[in-house]
């Protein structure tokens, strides 16, 4: 990584806590090496869900209607988004969220160049193919799941990480 991109990147992270939505919430989190072992901390004990999506996915933007209803019938179903775009795509993923009323979610955006580090962190078996969705008991244990998924293949899911 360059020295400029690497500063661009550091003065990123450091000003992503003064980007509030509406909510007073962070709007987009910078996720970077650590920040999956981050989630798993600060999920201690509790079942989520992480959604990883794109703006440049197709099949991802179709599912965020779903997802959008599946956050609003399930309000205690922690899910977590993580757009596997780059930071320079910031304002379209702020605005895909809001549009499909996600921007209230726990939401991430990768933040490092080297995206394939940060896929391998969250996963070593997974190569990239979007939308990926991560499924976690409370003892987090995981089950991943590659593609578009339906309302059923959801309440399947939650119902094996909520028993």
């Amino acid at each position: 990584m360059s020295l400029k991109k690497l500063f661009l990147n550091l003065i990123w992270v450091l000003l992503a806590g003064f980007n509030l939505s509406a909510n007073g919430q962070s709007a987009l989190k910078p996720f970077i090496s650590g920040s999956y072992q981050q989630l798993l901390a600060s999920n201690t004990n509790n079942p989520f869900m992480l959604v990883v999506w794109s703006v440049d996915c197709s099949p991802c933007l179709k599912e965020m209607a779903l997802l959008s209803d599946i956050h609003k019938n399930n309000p205690n179903m922690k899910m977590i988004m993580l757009a596997a775009d780059d930071l320079s795509s910031s304002e379209q993923i702020e605005q895909k969220l809001k549009q499909h009323q996600l921007d209230g979610v726990d939401n991430w955006v990768f933040a490092d160049e080297n995206s394939r580090k940060l896929r391998f962190e969250i996963d070593p078996k997974w190569y990239g193919e979007l939308p990926r969705t991560y499924f976690f008991d409370n003892a987090h244990e995981r089950t991943g799941v590659s593609g578009v998924m339906s309302k059923e293949d959801y309440q399947a899911m939650f119902a094996k990480i909520l028993n």
